[in-house]
């Protein structure tokens, strides 16, 4: 069935995706600890600057301010039941912006994590699982999404409970996982258990990857797993603008813009479709993921001495599935904090 996120991939082969939300809300005033998605009503015009900061730079799709926007986590600042209610103000902003960029421009409804651990290991049930994504992808359909964006997931029944959500509400979806746990996600998920998780769904995404993580590099080598499966799928590729780092109380990312272009360009290279950054990552960088786009030709699969050598050292030996090794460089070029 034809929908505009797979037909704009059809035509241009590859998409850039959005930046942060978190570091760039909390430029604009937002306190830690502080629920943004509350801004989507109380300041919506920040949302829109946050939304507009990702299509002025070149973004083909940027997320909504519902990461968080599910019963579990907005019960932690009294509004367990606005889930759907700022769920769809969050796509609303989001369809106003990206029906005046004056070219197709996806809105994909950002969906988190529920904040709790599921069954058997914590106490969520699946069946409550399922109604939480499902009230929240509703609203974003609702709102005017053009896709859910399953993201930051550590869980395959987590990963599955939310596909199912997403099929009740009748949104196409597509769904990352977070690997930040020596190749693997915090529940043991490796690149390859997810590639084989996805092509088990009854409900499945129209694309899949990886999103945050620990750097650059390490997200490249899950990708590089991806692709080594012998997944037909398009594949995701979100990672952090570089490495965090406290500085002055704060918690910044050292990944400078021209080290996030050439990640883009490398993240072609390894099999990703669609591309974009998670922490850290600001408009500045995004302007420079474009033009690494638009300017630089696809090249071969990189060797992991490759990717070290452009982006950094990997943050452990191996990828969660092998014992493959890279050897320790040091990240090259001035770092600017981001």
């Amino acid at each position: 069935m034809s929908n505009p996120f797979s037909d704009l991939l059809a035509e241009k082969g590859t998409l850039l995706a959005d930046g942060a939300t978190g570091t760039n809300l909390f430029e604009m005033g937002l306190m830690a600890g502080d629920a943004p998605e509350l801004w989507n009503e109380t300041a919506p015009e920040k949302i829109v600057a946050l939304y507009k900061g990702a299509v002025d730079a070149g973004s083909d799709i940027f997320l909504t301010n519902s990461f968080g926007a599910n019963a579990s986590r907005l019960k932690l600042h009294d509004a367990g039941h606005r889930a759907f209610e700022l769920s769809k103000l969050a796509a609303e902003i989001g369809r106003d912006v990206a029906d005046a960029a004056g070219r197709r421009v996806i809105v994909a409804g950002s969906v988190g994590p529920t904040g709790d651990i599921m069954e058997p290991v914590g106490t969520l049930s699946h069946a409550d699982a399922v109604e939480m994504f499902h009230e929240t992808a509703a609203g974003l359909k609702a709102g005017g999404a053009d896709i859910g964006w399953l993201e930051t997931i550590s869980a395959p029944e987590e990963f599955t409970a939310a596909a199912e959500g997403f099929s009740l509400a009748d949104l196409p979806w597509v769904g990352t996982m977070s690997f930040d746990t020596a190749g693997r996600t915090m529940m043991g998920v490796t690149s390859t258990d997810m590639a084989l998780l996805v092509a088990g769904l009854p409900n499945q995404p129209l694309a899949f990857g990886a999103n945050c993580g620990t750097g650059a590099s390490d997200l490249l080598r899950t990708v590089l797993g991806f692709a080594a499966s012998g997944t037909e799928f398009p594949l995701i590729a979100k990672g952090n603008a570089g490495i965090p780092k406290y500085h002055h109380g704060h918690i910044h990312y050292d990944g400078t813009p021209e080290l996030m272009a050439d990640y883009t360009a490398l993240a072609r290279d390894c099999g990703a479709s669609i591309i974009g950054g998670c922490c850290g990552t600001t408009p500045e960088h995004l302007e420079h993921m474009r033009a690494s786009l638009d300017t630089r030709p696809k090249g071969p699969t990189p060797s992991l001495e490759t990717i070290v050598a452009a982006l950094g050292a990997f943050s452990y030996a191996n990828d969660g599935t092998g014992a493959d090794t890279a050897p320790t460089r040091k990240r090259r070029g001035n770092r600017r904090v981001a």
